[in-house]
């Protein structure tokens, strides 16, 4: 059966990154092999074990800055 509802995003500041899930406060029985995210160039990245999402808060980075 297809999920009807659109799970909410996990919301992650710039200070947070780099993103990885599972990510700290997820519970051990949900566990997957942890992978990293790109999420500053688009600024959204969905795992693609979990299907969980994460957005950077303030949107995507501008690249070639400090």
């Amino acid at each position: 059966m297809a999920e009807t509802r659109e799970q909410a995003a996990i919301e992650v500041a710039p200070n947070d990154l780099p993103v990885f899930c599972p990510n700290p406060q997820m519970p051990l029985w949900s566990s997957h092999p942890r992978v990293f995210l790109d999420i500053a160039e688009l600024g959204e990245a969905r795992c693609p074990y979990c299907g969980t999402r994460y957005r950077l808060a303030g949107g995507p980075r501008k690249s070639g800055g400090h």
